[in-house]
C-alpha cells in the first residue's frame, strides 16, 4: 500500500447477524491453588513414583536416585527466577512461547510454538498408552471382560474430550479431587514407613551418601527425574483464565515446583527404604511396574494395594486432562494471533472456554490413537515410550529457549529486579538446562528402545528440528502475527 491511506467502507450485516466482535480472549477466575492443582496433575506425582521412580533407581543410580530429584529441581528453581521476574513484561497468555518471542524475536517465538504444541499433543496421546493397559487391568481385576487396551484408552478419551470443551473450571476442581487422593495415598504410605522405624534395613542413607549419588548410570537418573518434572512450566498457559496473573502466576509456578521436588526427593526415598537399600535395584529391575503397589500392600495391606491400583489409573487420567488443557490453550492462542485457523481462537460464548481448540487437540490425539490401534503397537513399550521421547526431547528445548530468551530480554533492557534475578540465576539455570539437554539426547535411542540412533531416535531430532525452524518461515509468510 502506499502511503495514501485508503478507507474501505465495511458491508452493513444481516438483519438478526451478531454483530459482536469475536471472543479472543478466554474466561476464568483460577486462583494460585487452581493452578497449581492443575500443573501439579499434569506431573502425575502417583504415576511418578510408580512409573519414573523404579525405572530411575533400576537404570540409574540405584539409592542415590532420590538426589536426581534434588538437582532438578534446583536448576528449574534457577530457571524459574529469571521467567517469573519476566513474567510481568509479558501480558499474554501465550506461555514460554511468548517469552521467546519477547527475547528472541517471532521466528524463535513461533519455532517454541510448535515445538510446544508437538510436545504435549504427543505426550497426551501417549499417556493413553499407559491408561489404556491400567483401566484394562484395573477393570479385570474386578471381574471385569478383557479387552483391548486401545478401547479402555477410548473410554477416556471420551471423557477427556467432554471435559475440556468445557470451562476450565470444571476441570480444575476434578483434578484438585483427583490429585488429592493421590498425594494423600502415597503420604500415608510415607508416613507409616518413616514412623516405623524404616524397612527391613532402616532408612536408606543413598540420598545423602555421594558414593550412591554417582554409582550406576547418574546420566540416566537425571534423565528420568527430569522427565518427572514435565507439566510444571505450564503455570503460564492459564494467564487468561487466572486472578491477578502477575502475583498468580509466578506463586503457583514456585509452589508447583517446590511441591513436586520435595514429593518425588521424599518419596522415592521411603520407597527405598522401604523395601531395603541393598536389594532395592534387584527389585525395581524385576517388578518396574508393580513394586509401588506391593509396596503399599505390604504397609498398608490389602486395602492399600486396591487403592494404589485404582488412584494410579486416576492419576494418568488427570494427567492426560491436564496436557489437554494446556494443548487446547497453545492451539487457541496460536488461532487469536492468526498463525492456525481463527476459529480455534475464539472462545465459546456462552463456557467461555477454549472448545473450538479442544476439539482439535482431541482430533490429533484420535488420530495417534487410532494409528497406534491400526498398526498393532504396543501401548507401552513403543507407543508411549516413542511419543514421551518426542515430548522430553521439545520440552526440555522449549526450556532451553526461554532461559535463553529471559536473558537475552533482561541484557536489552535494563529494568526491574535485581542482578540475581536479570542475570545470575538465569545463567545458572541456563547452564543447568543445556547440561540436561545433553544428557537426554545421548540417552534418546535408550528412552525410545534403540541401542543406538536408529531411524526413530533421528526421527525424534528431525521432527523437532522441522517445528522449530518452520517458525521464522512462518513467520516471514505472515508479518502481522504478534506473539507477545
Amino acid at each position: 500500500m502506499s502511503q495514501q491511506q485508503i478507507l474501505v467502507s465495511p458491508p452493513a450485516p444481516a438483519a438478526g447477524a451478531d454483530t459482536s466482535p469475536p471472543r479472543t480472549r478466554l474466561r476464568g477466575n483460577l486462583g494460585v491453588a487452581s493452578i497449581v492443582f492443575i500443573v501439579v496433575a499434569a506431573a502425575s506425582p502417583l504415576g511418578v513414583i510408580g512409573g519414573p521412580v523404579p525405572l530411575g533407581i533400576a537404570f540409574g543410580n540405584g539409592a542415590g536416585f532420590p538426589f536426581s530429584f534434588v538437582i532438578a529441581t534446583v536448576v528449574l528453581l534457577l530457571f524459574s527466577v529469571g521467567f517469573t521476574q519476566m513474567t510481568r513484561y509479558v501480558p499474554t497468555a501465550g506461555a514460554f512461547y511468548s517469552y521467546v518471542s519477547k527475547g528472541l524475536g517471532r521466528g524463535f517465538g513461533l519455532g517454541a510454538a510448535f515445538v510446544a504444541l508437538l510436545a504435549y499433543l504427543a505426550l497426551e496421546a501417549g499417556v493413553f498408552g499407559l491408561f489404556g493397559p491400567g483401566l484394562a487391568e484395573l477393570v479385570q481385576s474386578y471381574g471385569g471382560p478383557d479387552l483391548p487396551w486401545w478401547v479402555w484408552a477410548a473410554v477416556g478419551f471420551v471423557a477427556v474430550t467432554a471435559l475440556g470443551y468445557r470451562n476450565i473450571a470444571l476441570s480444575g476442581k476434578l483434578l484438585a479431587v483427583l490429585l488429592i487422593a493421590e498425594v494423600a495415598i502415597v503420604l500415608v504410605l510415607d508416613a507409616v514407613v518413616i514412623f516405623s522405624g524404616g524397612g527391613p534395613e532402616g532408612f536408606a542413607t543413598g540420598l545423602v551418601t555421594p558414593s550412591e549419588i554417582v554409582s550406576g548410570a547418574p546420566g540416566m537418573g537425571i534423565l528420568f527425574a527430569i522427565l518427572s518434572f514435565v507439566g510444571f512450566e505450564a503455570t503460564a498457559v492459564f494467564r487468561d483464565e487466572a486472578k491477578d496473573p502477575d502475583r498468580t502466576i509466578p506463586r503457583a509456578t514456585y509452589i508447583s515446583l517446590i511441591s513436586i521436588g520435595v514429593f518425588y526427593t521424599v518419596s522415592s526415598w521411603v520407597l527405598i527404604s522401604a523395601n531395603g537399600e541393598s536389594g532395592i535395584v534387584a527389585n525395581a529391575t524385576d517388578n518396574p511396574g508393580t513394586i509401588l503397589q506391593t509396596t503399599t500392600q505390604a504397609y498398608l495391606g490389602a486395602a492399600g494395594g486396591h487403592i494404589v491400583q485404582l488412584l494410579f489409573v486416576t492419576s494418568l487420567f488427570a494427567c492426560i486432562l491436564s496436557f489437554h488443557n494446556i494443548a487446547s490453550r497453545y492451539l487457541f492462542q496460536l488461532g487469536a494471533r492468526g498463525v492456525l485457523s481463527a476459529r480455534l481462537g475464539k472462545a465459546h460464548p456462552v463456557l467461555g472456554a477454549p472448545s473450538a481448540a479442544s476439539v482439535a487437540a482431541s482430533a490429533a490425539v484420535a488420530v495417534l490413537i487410532v494409528a497406534a490401534a491400526a498398526l498393532r503397537l504396543d501401548p507401552i513399550g513403543q507407543f508411549y515410550t516413542w511419543l514421551g521421547g518426542i515430548s522430553s526431547v521439545g520440552i526440555v528445548l522449549l526450556l532451553t529457549l526461554t532461559s535463553i530468551a529471559v536473558l537475552v530480554f533482561f541484557a536489552r533492557r535494563e529494568r526491574g529486579g535485581s542482578l540475581w534475578s536479570r542475570r545470575v540465576a538465569p545463567a545458572l539455570g541456563l547452564a543447568g538446562l543445556l547440561a540436561f539437554f545433553a544428557i537426554i539426547l545421548l540417552n534418546l535411542p535408550a528412552l525410545v528402545g534403540e541401542s543406538s540412533y536408529g531411524p526413530f531416535s533421528c526421527g525424534v531430532l528431525v521432527l523437532l528440528a522441522a517445528a522449530l525452524v518452520a517458525g521464522p518461515a512462518v513467520a516471514r509468510r505472515r508479518r502481522t502475527v504478534v506473539l507477545d
